[in-house]
């Protein structure tokens, strides 16, 4: 108790550089268990977004911009699937339920995402969590809408408010659908997933926007077709983007699979979420690692900085060291006295580290998912942060043997004759 004391006290007698050397073994911290944070949480994230789902299935093309485009409303996809493509599988006695998608639209940047009751019966996520409704309910009318939490906390909307939608995926659209506007007939509970930045709205409402537009075209004054005038019946689904699915067995997603890329009717894929988020997970294993290793640089950076501060000051301290032997320490003491220095430094500087990184996570991660669209999932500790922060300490305590061996050395006549 003697010795932590005494380091204690000689370290705040040097507070500026304790501080520094602290700051940067902090920053050091920082950056490395930073990284190994955010790519934890954010395959948790991304994991956690869609669950008890065997088969993603859209036009033929990649794999994970599928994923992305379809689960994630990230990037845009290929191209669309005829609505009797989709039937054909809904109505498969291998499916026991599937979810279909039709994006393209959007309002002030989030996604319009139509799809039909069977998203708010059947979508799942965090293994087993469910759809629920902040308030209001789901849509059932033509031109009812249900916006997201993230939706709703952004832009203020309120149940019974009138939104017109954007034709395209541009954050400021000139062509709007002013001349057919949706109510809000509920907000979603938040699920901290990419669902809490989208508006749903019925695949029928989907159709009633476009019903006038021929070819992408925005029809020409006085061509429009008023909202008052369009039914249900008068509708008819032609396409969507993409859908769910799960198969009644475990034993027939992959047959279901391979029935689906040789689908004669039209190129199809059908991807397994799981499978291909391991392949995202593989490509940016190489960026993980390389800012791992920029990481480790800096630490190392670090920690020699704090050898140097430690040890550019023992010439200062050598009377310090003639004193304390004076008084009775042994050489064994004054050794351990500059090991448990370092050890300290590395210690205060690696709480700090970690204090930072899950205070900044739980700062941005929110941030991060609504301008960027990656779910970042709080996540706790690991064996790989509990690694690196035993690995910090005892790599400071082990540099610190260095200036203590010269401590060591130094003899009572040495110190007291010291200029």
């Amino acid at each position: 108790m003697t010795l932590l004391m005494l380091a204690y006290k000689s370290l705040r007698s040097r507070a500026v550089t304790t501080s520094l050397t602290v700051f940067s073994i902090a920053l050091s911290v920082i950056l490395l268990v930073g990284v190994d944070r955010v790519r934890e949480g954010a395959q948790s994230g991304f994991s956690g977004t869609l669950s008890q789902t065997d088969l993603v299935v859209g036009a033929r093309g990649g794999s994970l911009p599928l994923l992305l485009y379809a689960v994630f409303h990230i990037g845009t996809g290929t191209n669309d699937i005829s609505f009797d493509s989709y039937k054909h599988f809904r109505d498969h006695p291998a499916v026991q339920w599937t979810i279909p998608f039709s994006l393209g639209d959007s309002h002030h940047g989030f996604r319009v995402v139509a799809t039909d009751d069977n998203f708010y019966e059947h979508y799942r996520f965090r293994r087993d969590h469910t759809i629920q409704f902040a308030g209001g309910g789901r849509p059932s009318g033509i031109f009812d809408a249900a916006i997201g939490s993230e939706v709703a906390a952004q832009l203020g909307y309120k149940l019974g408010q009138k939104i017109v939608l954007s034709h395209g995926l541009e954050r400021i659209s000139l062509e709007n659908h002013a001349d057919k506007p949706f109510t809000v007939v509920g907000v979603l509970a938040r699920t901290s997933t990419p669902v809490d930045r989208a508006i749903y709205i019925t695949l029928y409402g989907e159709e009633a926007m476009h019903i006038d537009w021929k070819d992408g075209t925005a029809p020409a004054i006085g061509e429009e077709i008023p909202a008052s005038k369009i039914r249900k019946e008068d509708l008819h689904i032609d396409q969507i983007s993409a859908f769910l699915l799960r198969t009644k067995s475990r034993v027939s997603t992959l047959l279901l699979q391979r029935e689906i890329n040789t689908y004669k009717g039209e190129p199809l894929t059908a991807i397994i979420p799981a499978f291909t988020l391991q392949d995202l997970w593989s490509v940016l294993g190489y960026a993980d690692v390389a800012l791992s290793l920029v990481s480790a640089a800096v630490l190392v950076v670090g920690l020699l900085a704090m050898l140097i501060a430690l040890y550019t000051v023992l010439n200062e301290r050598r009377r310090e060291i003639a004193i304390l032997r004076a008084i009775g320490l042994r050489a064994q003491q004054i050794f351990a006295l500059f090991v448990l220095e370092s050890a300290l430094i590395t210690a205060v500087g690696t709480i700090v580290g970690l204090v930072t990184v899950y205070v900044l996570l739980w700062v941005f991660h929110v941030p991060i998912e609504t301008r960027f669209g990656i779910p970042l999932a709080m996540v706790g500790l690991s064996k790989r942060v509990v690694l690196y922060v035993f690995g910090v300490v005892f790599a400071g305590a082990l540099l610190g043997c260095i200036p203590a061996m010269r401590a060591y050395r130094t003899g009572l006549m040495d110190g007291l004759n010291a200029h």
